[in-house]
C-alpha cells in the first residue's frame, strides 16, 4: 500500500482526541501481522485508546537498540471550522492533499507503514521500531504509558525520529508545557454589603496579575534562547470563569494558565513562584476578610517535557546527515520527543509538513513533503545495512 493510500486510511479515521483511537491501532496492527511483524498494545487506564509498538528486527533477529520511527494518532477537533472538503476524507487540490491529521501527523505514519515492506527488504545490522501513541494532542498522555511499557519489556531503542511536521528540518529542542487549574474560595455577599463578603474574582485578578508579572520578568530578565521564535519562557492565563449575579458578591472563581519553559529552566521552580505568592501575599490579604478563604491549585494531566537534542548523540548526527540540514532549529509547540529522551532514548523531531497548517481548516500536506519523507526513511533504514 503506498503511501498516499495509507495516509487516506487513516484519516478516514476520526481520532480526535475526545474519541477512540482503536480502530485505527487495530487496523496498524493488522497490517503489520499479515507482513509478520508483532505489535505490542499498551492501553489508556480508562479504556478504549491504546498506543502501538512494533518491532521490525534486525536481519538476524536482534531486537535491542535501533531507532524509533514515533508518531500520535490523535487529531484535534474539526467543530466550528469551515472547510472546503470533508475533514476526514483525503482531497487532493494543486499538489496537496487535504484532511484532519495530513500534516499533525498522519503522513508521517502513512509514510512509515508504506515503507514497511522495503525495511523489511533490507539486511540490517539493527531494528526499525514503530511507536504509535493517543491522546499526544492533550498534553502528551500515551507516550509516557508506552515507555513505561517498553522499560517493563526491557526493550531500550539508541535513538528516535519525532515525525512532527518541521518542514524536514532537524528540530532538536522545545519547551516543555504545564498547564495548572486554580480555584479562589472566598464568601458570598449580597453587592451592597462589600465588607461582608471576600470577592473570589478581585482576588483572582491579583493572582492572575502577578503571573502577569512573572511572564513580564521573563520576558526582560530571560533567560533568553534565540533560537526559538518567542526566545523566553511564557507564562500565560487562558481561562476565567466566577460569578453568579451583577449584585453578588462572588464566592468562587476559577481559572487556568500555562508556562512553557526553556529546556533547563525547572517548572517547579517556576510554580514554587506562584505558590510562595498566593502562602505569603494572597491568602493573608484574603483571609483579613474571610478566615475560611482559601486557593487550590491542580496541576492538570500534561506531560509535555522539554526537548534539548545533544550534537553529540548518534541519532542527532545521523539524521543531520541524511537531511543535510545544519540548522539550528527550535520550536516552541510540544512533541513527545521529551519523553523519549526522559525516558534516555536521544530524540530529534524531523517530519513532512509545516506546523502552520496543522490545527486550522482545510489543513493539508504538501505531496513534495511525503516525498522527502519517504526519501529520508529510505537512507535511515539504508545506513542499517553494512
Amino acid at each position: 500500500m503506498s503511501t498516499r493510500e495509507w495516509l487516506r486510511r487513516l484519516v478516514a479515521f476520526d481520532t480526535t482526541s475526545r474519541n477512540s483511537n482503536l480502530a485505527l491501532i487495530e487496523t496498524v496492527r493488522d497490517a503489520l501481522a499479515a507482513q509478520g511483524v508483532t505489535s505490542e498494545l499498551s492501553y489508556a487506564p480508562e479504556g478504549g485508546k491504546a498506543n502501538l509498538f512494533a518491532t521490525l528486527p534486525a536481519h538476524d533477529g536482534a531486537t535491542q537498540g535501533g531507532i524509533v520511527l514515533s508518531g500520535h494518532t490523535d487529531v484535534v477537533p474539526v467543530d466550528g471550522q469551515d472547510w472546503g472538503s470533508d475533514p476526514f476524507s483525503l482531497t487532493e487540490k494543486d499538489g496537496r492533499l487535504y484532511g484532519r491529521g495530513t500534516a499533525d501527523m498522519k503522513g508521517f505514519i502513512a509514510a512509515s507503514l508504506a515503507l514497511v515492506p522495503h525495511f523489511l527488504s533490507l539486511k540490517r545490522t539493527k531494528p526499525l521500531h514503530l511507536a504509535f501513541s493517543y491522546d499526544e494532542e492533550v498534553g502528551c498522555l500515551g507516550a509516557p504509558v508506552m515507555l513505561a511499557a517498553l522499560k517493563q519489556r526491557g526493550v531500550r531503542p539508541e535513538g528516535c525520529v519525532v515525525g512532527e511536521p518541521t518542514g524536514m528540518r532537524v528540530v532538536v529542542a522545545h519547551k516543555g508545557m504545564n498547564l495548572y487549574r486554580c480555584r479562589v474560595h472566598g464568601k458570598a455577599a449580597h453587592s451592597s454589603l462589600t465588607t461582608r463578603g471576600c470577592n473570589a474574582i478581585e482576588h483572582a485578578a491579583r493572582l492572575i496579575c502577578h503571573l502577569r508579572d512573572l511572564a513580564d520578568q521573563f520576558k526582560s530578565q530571560g533567560p533568553y534562547d534565540e533560537c526559538y521564535d518567542v526566545p523566553f519562557t511564557t507564562l500565560s492565563t487562558n481561562l476565567v470563569s466566577g460569578g453568579i449575579a451583577v449584585n453578588t458578591i462572588p464566592d468562587a472563581c476559577e481559572f487556568s494558565y500555562e508556562f512553557r519553559n526553556l529546556p533547563g529552566m525547572s517548572p517547579d521552580g517556576i510554580q514554587r513562584r506562584v505558590e510562595a505568592y498566593i502562602q505569603t501575599e494572597l491568602l493573608p490579604r484574603m483571609r483579613r476578610d474571610h478566615d475560611a478563604a482559601r486557593v487550590e491549585i491542580e496541576a492538570m494531566p500534561v506531560a509535555v517535557l522539554a526537548l534539548e537534542a545533544s550534537e553529540r548523540e548518534a541519532i542527532t548526527r545521523l539524521v543531520r546527515a541524511l537531511t543535510g540540514d545544519k540548522g539550528t532549529s527550535k520550536v516552541s509547540y510540544g512533541t513527545e520527543g521529551g519523553q523519549f529522551q526522559n525516558a534516555g532514548i536521544p530524540a530529534v523531531v524531523c517530519g513532512p509538513g509545516h506546523i502552520e497548517q496543522a490545527h486550522r481548516a482545510d489543513e493539508y500536506i504538501d505531496i513534495a513533503q511525503l516525498t522527502a519523507c519517504e526519501d529520508f526513511l529510505r537512507k535511515l533504514a539504508g545506513s542499517m545495512v553494512d
